[in-house]
This record gives C-alpha cells, structure tokens and sequence, in this order.
C-alpha cells in the first residue's frame, strides 16, 4: 500500500471511530423513539440482558459502533482506487465491511441469533447497500454530465 494512501486510511480511521459512535446513538434514540414507550433504551435488552448490566451493554455497543465506524471510514479509500475498477471497488468494500458488519449485530443482538436472524439481518444490509450505492451512482452519473455539459459551454460547443 503506497504511504498516501496508508496515511489516508490512518486518518479517516480516527475521524471514523467519532462518526460509528454517533451513528449508534442516533440510531438508538430513534430506535427509543419508536419502540420505546416513552423510555430512553441505549441498547436492546437482550444485550443488556447478555452482559449482565446495562453499562456494560452500552461499552459493549459504544465501542462495536466506533469500529463500524472506523472500518467504513478507512475502506472509503477504496472508492479513490483508480486502477480498480467500479466492481471490484464495490465488491472489496462490500466483503470488507459485511465482514466487520455482521460480527458486530451478532454481538450487540442487532439481530436474531439463528440462521434465519442471520439471514435476514443480512439481507437488510446488503439492501440498503444496494439502495445507497445506486442513489450515489445516479448522484455521480448527473455530476459528471453536469461537468461535461459545462464544458461543452466553455469551449462554446453544442448540444
């Protein structure tokens, strides 16, 4: 790995552990919000449940979420891979994040522990993969007409 792109993957690393951090509170305020009753839940209680107190349930999950946030940050460098191509970019960040992924539902109780939870907790995630990924193609393919039509008008080109 060249040293820029190493010193990249070190940096979005650290900016990635704050990010995965919030994400995870956010996501259990909503998940509160809905589910809740009116209550604030930090964790499922099967977790807290699991690890015997509350506050080891929410270190547990703080710390799970700060290492989703560190793996996606610092496979983000992968889309800037130029000498790979779309598929190989999509599929290397794919495996790399669904294998830091799924260990970390399994653990928080994200998900149902059978092979049914599994599956369908891994279907949700390749989905929204799938739905992110396509809205940021769309988002890439009109910017690059955009810059293209510009251009065209710069050098007084038509349509």
């Amino acid at each position: 790995m060249k040293k820029t792109i190493r010193k990249k993957v070190i940096l979005r690393s650290i900016v990635g552990i704050p990010i995965g951090i919030t994400i995870g509170y956010l996501i259990s305020i909503a998940g509160s919000l809905i589910w809740g009753e009116g209550y604030y839940s930090p964790c499922v209680p099967e977790l807290i449940t699991a690890m015997g107190s509350e506050i080891g349930a929410v270190v547990l999950q703080t710390a799970l979420c700060a290492l989703l946030g560190l793996s996606f940050s610092a496979t983000s460098v992968i889309w800037e891979l130029e000498h790979w191509n779309l598929v190989k970019q999509t599929g290397i960040y794919f495996l790399i994040n669904s294998i830091v992924m799924m260990p970390v539902a399994w653990f928080t109780r994200w998900m149902e522990h059978s092979v049914v939870g599994f599956l369908r907790y891994f279907g949700m995630f390749a989905a929204i993969f799938v739905l992110i990924w396509a809205v940021e193609c769309i988002i890439g393919r009109r910017n690059i007409a955009r810059m293209n039509e510009r251009l065209r008008q710069t050098r007084g080109e038509e349509k």
